[in-house]
């Protein structure tokens, strides 16, 4: 499980600070006029951001700190001209900066899981140009070139959906598996120190801390970027630091402060996973079954291609996560359902927080802060049944409605998605709170093959792309959900201004999302494989799409039997987990974590191995100092990488490259 961090940037308000310290508001005051209006500005900023590294490069980097960060410096923007203009004005509280934050995030967010680079795309006419009309399955039936009404009806009536679907379980998540989420973390810490009480010498020193490694990081990245090249395909980001040959199968450090930063957040046994996944996975598995090409699959075949090892690592990395999150799924159905039953045997309520404490330590700085935190994260709970009643109000509508956009699926394909999609949702949020990655491109290709190959030839491929949109909005919007609750969480947001700040800013997101990637359609030759915005991804989905009409019998040679083992193999190691005792099982990987680098590669999970040696040196060395610094550091560093994305996707809006490309080759001997 996740580790929480106990970070004294984050400032209880004590009873002897009464005088100092700003109380809570309420939840209703949390959100505010001009926290909208800023909301809006900056969600149609990133979201601009986002297309044009959507229809270039398709990498899209964590916005959440630089959210909060140009949110903090608008409204102090705002309030400072209108106290000069004699205007008196609501304080500004941490409070109203994270539902500022968590409102953008919401609201940039579809502008990826919405697919205007990838499944939406795949549809048009070019597409289908581009791959062929003697493609075999490349029909020109079917083709749905983009549009506004579509796109924006499309949008809203499957985008509501994930935020209902996990939001019962945010304490499950949040509280009682104490996930990470570490750019959440590294958000809320960020915006503490912009409001904490400056008074306090430890967190005087922190935020000075903070901002130390923030500059570095920030400066870093800037430095880096003068030798990526054209595509990022150069420079510090593909330095073959283990060599060449290790280089070729994605073992490098790649000097990211990010993930040095999540190591340093990320529990131990989470980093020691994922490394140790990377090496069952890149070591080993796929160099074993790459060498089997032309027997096992067709050789030759694109580095996407599902018929090749590409299928073995979406479908094996998918099974393990499945494993583990559907394992823990029913874990905590289980153990809520136990803890129901006897609350109500013995007419007691439940527990706010289900932890055993030391009445003596109640006193202590940390534990009343986790106290504050955690009745602060439970008092504004959002109820349960209306969470299951928006749910399936949301699903019917969305059941009714897309057959209408989509005729190729019908409308109980829409309502097998809507089954499916929760436990998908918990998966991708507790992933993601592991490691940080949110998968959810990856189970939207799952929904993609599976459902391309129910409906078949007649309709297939616009059907599958069109299941991939709806699974991939859900999973993505339920982890960017979560995420934002833990970064809630931590600066002492109600959970009721989140819910409703994700709402608002999904609604924006609904509309500025289609309309900034119209001014993209319109004024420019988007798709073209010579021009500025290839979009690399739209080919891409639409082969998958119609690879997935031939169904499962078109992956490669033992890839299902491989998937059932590693399937099998997430179930019985998160039984050991469960049996054996502490001190054997805090040592045993988590198959979450371990699936990652499957999937991704093995440069982040190195990266993050390398920060938590770090932290395990500083806690041999001063234990003391790294419970209270290491936190800020982590923060700093994850969060000056993630503000220098904005002027790089900037400098990249107005087509200004890197002048230097730093690329390696293996030396020739004379």
């Amino acid at each position: 499980m996740g580790t929480e961090i106990n970070d004294p940037l984050i400032v209880a308000p004590k009873e002897e600070e009464q005088e100092d310290s700003i109380p809570i508001p309420h939840w209703r005051e949390q959100i505010t006029i001009r926290g909208l209006v800023v909301s809006a500005v900056l969600g149609s900023l990133f979201c601009i951001i986002t297309h044009k590294l959507n229809l270039t490069v398709g990498v899209i980097p964590s916005l959440n700190v630089a959210a909060g960060l140009l949110g903090f410096f608008m409204v102090k923007s705002w309030t400072g001209v209108a106290e000069k203009l004699g205007f008196g004005g609501r304080a500004f509280t941490r409070q109203e900066n994270t539902v500022i934050q968590t409102c953008v995030v919401a609201c940039y967010g579809l502008a990826f899981s919405g697919g205007f680079g990838s499944y939406m795309l795949s549809m048009d006419q070019k597409t289908y140009e581009l791959i062929g009309a003697d493609y075999p399955g490349n029909r020109a039936e079917d083709i749905k070139n983009p549009s506004l009404g579509w796109m924006i009806s499309f949008t809203f009536v499957v985008s509501f959906l994930g935020l209902f679907s996990l939001v019962a379980l945010r304490k499950v998540m949040v509280i009682d598996y104490k996930l990470t989420y570490p750019s959440g973390t590294a958000t809320a810490l960020l915006i503490n120190s912009f409001h904490t009480n400056t008074g306090a010498e430890l967190a005087r020193k922190q935020v000075r801390s903070l901002g130390k490694y923030l500059s570095i990081s920030f400066c870093w990245s800037c430095f880096k970027w003068f030798f990526s090249g054209v595509g990022d395909s150069c420079g510090f980001d593909n330095f073959p630091t283990l060599g060449l040959v290790a280089f070729k199968n994605t073992f490098y450090f790649d000097f990211s402060p990010t993930y040095i930063g999540c190591g340093l957040i990320c529990p131990h046994i989470v980093n020691c996973s994922c490394l140790f996944g990377a090496i069952i996975s890149w070591g080993f598995l796929w160099p074993y079954i790459n060498a089997r090409a032309g027997d096992w699959y067709p050789d030759n075949l694109g580095s996407n291609d599902f018929k090749g090892l590409y299928g073995y690592k979406v479908f094996i990395a998918i099974s393990l996560i499945l494993g583990d999150g559907l394992y823990n799924l029913i874990k905590i159905i289980y153990i809520t359902t136990k803890e129901i039953f006897n609350a109500r045997m013995k007419k007691n309520a439940l527990p706010l927080v289900s932890e055993s404490r030391d009445p003596q330590d109640d006193d202590s700085k940390l534990l009343l802060e986790e106290k504050i935190r955690n009745e602060t994260f439970v008092k504004d709970s959002i109820p349960s049944w209306l969470a299951a009643s928006g749910y399936v109000a949301f699903a019917a509508i969305s059941t009714a409605t897309i057959p209408s956009i989509f005729p190729q699926i019908r409308w109980y394909l829409v309502l097998a998605c809507y089954f499916v999609a929760p436990a998908l949702a918990f998966c991708n949020s507790y992933g993601c709170g592991l490691t940080d990655w949110s998968l959810a491109s990856t189970y939207g290709k799952i929904g993609l093959f599976v459902f391309s190959s129910l409906v078949g030839s007649n309709g297939g491929v616009i059907a599958g792309l069109a299941a991939c949109g709806v699974m991939m909005t859900i999973v993505a919007t339920a982890a960017d959900l979560m995420q934002d609750f833990k970064t809630g969480y931590l600066t002492y947001s109600s959970p009721r201004s989140m819910f409703v700040s994700q709402l608002i800013g999904t609604a924006l997101g609904c509309v500025i999302a289609p309309l900034t990637f119209w001014l993209y359609w319109t004024a420019f030759d988007i798709g073209s494989p010579d021009g500025v915005y290839k979009a690399p991804y739209a080919v891409i989905y639409r082969e998958m799409a119609i690879l997935g009409v031939e169904g499962f019998s078109a992956l490669p040679k033992h890839c299902l039997q491989l998937c059932c083992v590693f399937f099998v193999l997430a179930l019985v190691i998160n039984l050991l987990r469960d049996i054996l005792p502490k001190n054997i099982s805090a040592y045993i990987p988590i198959p979450m974590a371990m699936a990652v680098p499957f999937y991704i590669g093995a440069y982040f999970a190195i990266d993050m191995f390398v920060g938590t040696v770090i932290l395990f040196v500083w806690e041999k060395l001063n234990r003391k100092e790294a419970e209270d610094f290491a936190g800020a550091v982590a923060s700093g560093l994850i969060c000056g990488d993630g503000i220098w994305t904005v002027p790089s996707a900037i400098l990249s809006i107005f087509r200004i490259d890197p002048p230097i490309c730093m690329n390696f080759v293996p030396a020739v001997s004379s």
